[in-house]
């Protein structure tokens, strides 16, 4: 009989700390950015980008504010013009060396339509060019923007600069 009480209250204590476990959130990479107010996690793409890297035998890469700042701008003229497009705004280099940006290494994805950071990575990572830029050696830094266009075919533009100084 002592058994079965001590067994009974266990499971009562157990049942009343359940109460107040959280449910963990979706995970950011699968945040809706054609939501209004979506914040992309910037910090959590470069993560998943590193650890992309660091599978194929490459170093990490890190959030530059700089290059998302211009990733931003990339992608918020992409919207306005209801228009993927690397050059929008002008050639990479240029954009780069218009903002003082002293690159010596650089390379550009974009991409429209992608709701989901695992989505726009599932698609650069299927697709041989921007796979090619994200296993590009020698980059160490990153900048991403995805940008919510409501009224435009695509609805979320995305663009991602990795590049080194």
């Amino acid at each position: 009989m002592k058994r079965a009480t001590t067994a009974i209250l266990g499971l009562l204590l157990l049942a009343g700390c359940s109460a107040d476990v959280k449910v963990p959130e979706q995970p950011s990479m699968y945040t809706d950015m054609s939501k209004p107010g979506a914040t992309l996690d910037t910090v959590a793409a470069a993560i998943m980008i590193s650890q992309y890297r660091q599978n194929n035998g490459l170093g990490t890469v890190v959030v530059d504010p700089e290059l998302t700042r211009l990733a931003e701008q990339q992608s918020q003229a992409m919207a306005a013009r209801n228009k993927m497009d690397h050059n929008v705004k002008g050639p990479l280099d240029k954009r780069l060396g218009a903002a003082g940006y002293p690159a010596t290494v650089a390379v550009e994805n974009i991409s429209a339509g992608y709701h989901t950071m695992a989505e726009a990575f599932s698609g650069w990572r299927d697709s041989p060019p921007h796979k090619a830029n994200m296993l590009k050696g020698g980059v160490t830094k990153l900048g991403i923007a995805a940008v919510y266009a409501p009224n435009t075919k695509y609805k979320v533009f995305w663009t991602l600069i990795l590049a080194s100084t």
